[in-house]
This record gives structure tokens, C-alpha cells and sequence, in this order.
């Protein structure tokens, strides 16, 4: 039994499977709510917000990757972690599942026991994620002079990076072309180096490299339009230059210790705290 009762949203259009785990889900301890199809689906997790999804690929009207791509796109809904049933393990489809924003898969046909091991491993991965949330939280100040104000994260060019004078050509054009996917060999070919010197220059000057600077004016564009735009995720990445979401996440993930859907969540309660 769980110590709290948490809510799976189970859509599967094959009612005895979809039952089969109903049940189960039950008797485990967990609040169970099934949806036939996706669009039914779609309505239920924006009515109840489970802690969880569970949803078939296959089904007819609407498909699992459109019930993914919908709720992700709602604020309400973008964080909830989302488990895929399917019946094809094929490396394109778990791929587009997690560009997507997938969270895990499982293969069908599955026990009610693999069921059960990944929602626990995406609760506690939840619940980690919610304590992280509430420690950054209590640090946060709240300053006197600007209670009804939402700070916002400076992205201009002056204060991502640093000022030396000898490279402000070299930041110029990363500054100029960052979310048109550049690399260390274009901004090389656009100052007149080779990447190899123009490598050995910068970090001796700044402790970064090309390629660092670049992911981290990016970065700082990622956070500015999470924070003060509803673009999705995956319109963010190609804002950003990136080819495919699941490289912007990773990246994300690396530099910020959340994937980008979390760490918009986060800012958006950073916000309603400052609000209060």
C-alpha cells in the first residue's frame, strides 16, 4: 500500500487490459482512473492531474504520441510523467516517444508488476524533483522593494559572457548566430582562425571553450523563453538551433540538474512565491 494515495491515469483502448490494471492499481493502494481512448484520456488528465500517465500507443481517433504532444503543451498537464505501452520496442519509436518527452516505456504484453516498478521509479524520481523544488523555494528571497514584481533572467550578450576585449568579435557572432545550431569550425571561419588556435585562445582567456560559450548563451535563451513564453519544449529547441528535442533536453538537463518542463515548473512557482 502507498502512504499517500496517488492517481494513475491508465488510457489503453483494450478494456480488458485496461481493466486488468485497474484493478490491480487498486488493490496496490493507488486511485485509478481509466480512459478508453485518447481523447478520452486527454480530458481526464486535464480534469483529474494524476501523478501519472499510462497510455497505450495504438488506439484509434487519436494516438498515444498526440495524447503526449497535448499534454505537454498544456501548462496544467506539461509535467506530468508519462509512461508508454507498447507492442514495438523498434528504436524509432521509443525515440519519437522521448522527443516527445516521454518518460519510460514498457513493452506490451507486461505484467501488472513491471506496471508497478515504473510508477514507483517515476514517483520517486517525482517526489525527488518536488523536494528539489521546495528547497529552492525556501531560499528564495523575497525582497521587500518588489513583492508584486517577477524577476526575469537577463539574456543580452553583456551579462552571458565575459568582457574581453581581444574576443568580442569571437562573442559577437556567437551572440549574432546562436540558435542557428553553430559550431566551434563556423565561428573559426567567420574571425579568420583556425578551430584548433581559436580553441587554445579562448581557454586560455576564459577557462571556456568555443562550443561552452555557445551552449551557454543558448541556455540562457532556453530559460528566458520557459520562463516568460508558453512555447512548448520542442519549439524552443528549434528556436535554439537544435536538430532534434531529446539533445536539447540532455543539455539542459546537464546544465541545470532538471529537464526543461521541471525547471519551467519550478520557475513558475519561484514566481507565485515572489507574487505572495
Amino acid at each position: 500500500m502507498q502512504e499517500s494515495l496517488s492517481t494513475i491515469l491508465v488510457i489503453e483502448d483494450d478494456a480488458v487490459t485496461r481493466n486488468l490494471y485497474l484493478k490491480g492499481l487498486k488493490v496496490e493502494g493507488f486511485e485509478a482512473i481509466g480512459a478508453e481512448n485518447g481523447v478520452m484520456g486527454i480530458q481526464k488528465a486535464q480534469e483529474h492531474l494524476p501523478d501519472i500517465v499510462i497510455c497505450d500507443i495504438m488506439m484509434p481517433q487519436m494516438d498515444g504520441y498526440s495524447v503526449l504532444s497535448t499534454l505537454r503543451q498544456d501548462p496544467l498537464t506539461t509535467g506530468i510523467p508519462f509512461i508508454f505501452l507498447t507492442a514495438s520496442d523498434t528504436r524509432g519509436d521509443v525515440r519519437k516517444g522521448m522527443e516527445l518527452g516521454a518518460d519510460d516505456y514498457i513493452t506490451k504484453p507486461s505484467t501488472l508488476d513491471e506496471l508497478l516498478k515504473a510508477i514507483a521509479t517515476r514517483l520517486r524520481k517525482q517526489a525527488s524533483l518536488q523536494n528539489w523544488c521546495n528547497t529552492l523555494l525556501q531560499r528564495t528571497p523575497k525582497p521587500a522593494s518588489t513583492l508584486n514584481t517577477v524577476p526575469t533572467i537577463p539574456t543580452d550578450s553583456q551579462s552571458i559572457f565575459p568582457s574581453v576585449p581581444q574576443l568580442k568579435e569571437v562573442f559577437d557572432f556567437i551572440e549574432a548566430y546562436f540558435h542557428q545550431g553553430i559550431t566551434l569550425c563556423d565561428v573559426a571561419a567567420a574571425v579568420g582562425y583556425s578551430p584548433a588556435y581559436l580553441t587554445n585562445r579562448v581557454a586560455k582567456q576564459t577557462g571556456e571553450t568555443i562550443n561552452n560559450w555557445i551552449v551557454k548563451r543558448r541556455m540562457a535563451e532556453a530559460r528566458c523563453l520557459l520562463q516568460n513564453s508558453d512555447e512548448t519544449v520542442e519549439q524552443i529547441s528549434k528556436l535554439l538551433g537544435y536538430q532534434h528535442v531529446c539533445h536539447f533536453s540532455r543539455q539542459f538537463r546537464q546544465h541545470h540538474g532538471l529537464p526543461p518542463h521541471a525547471w519551467r515548473l519550478c520557475s513558475k512557482k519561484k514566481e507565485e512565491l515572489v507574487k505572495v
